[in-house]
């Protein structure tokens, strides 16, 4: 495929951090304005390379220490509105359709906001971006509580709270050792009581018992990376593979695996990306959505993300087609919004690019 292509292909992206993806010169201009003096230099074009060589390093817990940088310079309403409405503007560039950007609001609170100050803010920044690019872009938020805090239940009731202003659903994130799912188990009882949707992080850092706790007892929807899942899959030396219990559950009940492969690489979660296992999974039937990540800290973007499943897998347009309806039947949207997207949306792009 061409780059042209696949830069004009509908896309549609689950996973993405808000806090991991902004633009370099945003971050030094945010710093300055408030006073932060620890960036490793000011210089945008080095400080690009500098959150993509400290997350290069096969650590989970090393690639999030970078995100210090980045929160330190989102605490006051302006700043998230602008991170914000440059995220939209960015993802709209690169061809995304169809965004839900994450973030931890309790980590924005620094300078005196409070939490639903925080959330109305960001959708602010999101409303003001879809404006921006004529509504070539849909955006909703992701509230994500931080696995390693005691406030994931605060956090959910918070999803609820603003679940009609622009928040789509609840995520939990961060370092994955030493701190499971089901230790925010009230939080999920909390979203299920008032049906929001919710995904989890699991199966990056640990393996199949992490996606086993998110799914059987937390009820994920969606699974964020879940490549691990592989733990739990046995490829034999004639090419077929077995499953186990919990991988023919994941698969059979069509549990979106959130897969991010340049992330994966960095955090040791895959080697390369030929021998990544999106494209196991995806032949095994596994329900497989492509994602970014953090665009900033994995030097990435969605249409990079294309491009090296085409160069690694051979794919092309029917499959980033199949990708991109996955996504999207996956949202956290009512059925009829998904409806639209797809049959208005994402099917006439790719058709027309079919037709050269």
């Amino acid at each position: 495929m061409h780059l042209s292509d696949i830069l004009r292909a509908p896309k549609a992206v689950l996973h993405d951090h808000l806090d991991g993806g902004l633009r370099p010169a945003t971050i030094i201009e945010l710093a300055g304005e408030h006073g932060y003096r620890d960036l490793p230099t000011e210089d945008p074009a080095a400080l690009a390379v500098w959150f993509r060589d400290a997350a290069d390093s096969g650590s989970l817990e090393r690639y999030l220490e970078t995100f210090a940088h980045t929160c330190a310079v989102m605490q006051t309403r302006a700043a998230l509105e602008r991170v914000a409405a440059e995220c939209a503007e960015d993802l709209a560039s690169d061809g995304v359709v169809y965004a839900e950007v994450r973030y931890a609001p309790e980590q924005h609170l620094e300078r005196g906001l409070t939490l639903d100050e925080v959330v109305d803010a960001v959708n602010a920044g999101f409303r003001e971006g879809e404006r921006r690019t004529g509504g070539r872009i849909t955006v909703r938020a992701l509230l994500t509580g931080m696995r390693h805090t005691d406030r994931s239940l605060e956090i959910a009731e918070l999803t609820v709270a603003h679940r009609d202003r622009g928040v789509a659903g609840f995520d939990i994130a961060g370092g994955e050792i030493g701190n499971p799912p089901s230790r925010h188990l009230p939080a999920f009882q909390h979203l299920k009581r008032h049906n929001c949707h919710f995904t989890i992080h699991a199966g990056e850092a640990v393996g199949a018992e992490s996606i086993h706790e998110a799914v059987q007892i937390c009820g994920a929807e969606r699974i964020g990376h879940g490549v691990r899942i592989t733990d739990d899959i046995t490829v034999h030396d004639d090419g077929t593979a077995s499953l186990g219990r919990l991988a023919s559950y994941v698969r059979d009940n069509g549990i979106a695996l959130e897969i991010c492969p340049t992330s994966n690489l960095q955090t040791g979660a895959a080697k390369d990306y030929a021998t990544h296992p999106i494209d196991l999974l995806r032949r095994l039937g596994f329900r497989v959505t492509l994602n970014t990540d953090n665009r900033l800290v994995s030097g990435t973007t969605m249409s990079r993300e294309f491009a090296q499943m085409a160069e690694a897998f051979g794919y092309g347009l029917e499959v980033f087609e199949e990708f991109t309806v996955a996504a999207v039947e996956s949202a956290f949207l009512p059925l009829p919004e998904r409806r639209r997207l797809i049959s208005e949306v994402i099917r006439p792009g790719y058709a027309a690019l079919r037709q050269g």
